[in-house]
């Protein structure tokens, strides 16, 4: 038995797989590999990780398709590596259930910084989930809906918390456009970007001190938001 956080590595280049067992054990994790993708189900089910970082492009099922089954029976944050630069494969990996990703070649720093929020998501599903989220002067409580900012109450509006809310309580995770339109609108409303466009430039005035180069609500371009506490920002 091991206290260690265990990190799953699906990924199909030997050289990856060297260098991240390496690299990882070194940080102190419990590292374990697969390249394939049935391989990595099957050792991710008989093992359950912390983290799973998965590749995209697997010889034997695309590794969409392997975030897909993997969310059919467990939250375990995934962080997905891929060469595949294009928003498309991005926003189909988030929208499949990866929390992050990473564009190959990525920087070890990086990985690690993502790594230590994807663990923290990690602690935070199998334990107790804390209804208040800080980053820097903004406190929100989302059990009781108030948010304050230096101390100062903030008004906003039910659409306003409810997009705040769902940003804050998958803080650290990049969530896709049509993830949060599905969540705070409806499934019908997923391709209406405007609205979310709207909502967030008034979310921001009333949250940022400065809303043009925002610090809490971060803009992953082209493809959606991602929230950083004080826990992520790093």
């Amino acid at each position: 038995m091991t206290n260690q956080p265990h990190i799953l590595v699906i990924d199909d280049e030997p050289q990856i797989l060297r260098a991240l067992r390496t690299i990882l054990s070194e940080k102190g994790f419990e590292v374990t590999v697969a390249n394939r993708g049935e391989e990595g189900l099957t050792l991710a089910a008989a093992d359950p990780p912390d983290i799973i970082i998965l590749d995209l492009g697997l010889p034997d099922m695309d590794g969409i398709e392997v975030c897909a089954r993997l969310r059919e029976w467990t939250q375990t944050p995934i962080i997905v590596l891929s060469v595949r630069d294009t928003e498309r494969d991005k926003v189909a990996a988030l929208d499949k259930g990866a929390d992050d990703y990473l564009t190959k070649p990525f920087g070890i720093e990086e990985l690690l910084a993502r790594v230590r929020v994807a663990l923290r998501h990690s602690t935070r599903t199998r334990g107790a989930q804390t209804s208040l989220v800080k980053a820097g002067p903004l406190t929100i409580d989302l059990a009781w809906h108030h948010v304050t900012r230096g101390g100062e109450d903030v008004k906003l509006t039910a659409t306003e918390f409810k997009l705040l809310a769902y940003l804050a309580a998958n803080r650290g995770r990049v969530l896709t456009h049509k993830s949060i339109l599905t969540h705070v609108w409806d499934p019908a409303d997923a391709d209406h970007t405007e609205y979310l466009r709207v909502y967030m430039r008034q979310l921001r005035k009333k949250l940022e001190a400065d809303p043009d180069r925002p610090q809490y609500i971060l803009t992953e371009p082209g493809i959606g938001y991602r929230f950083i506490a004080d826990e992520d920002a790093e």
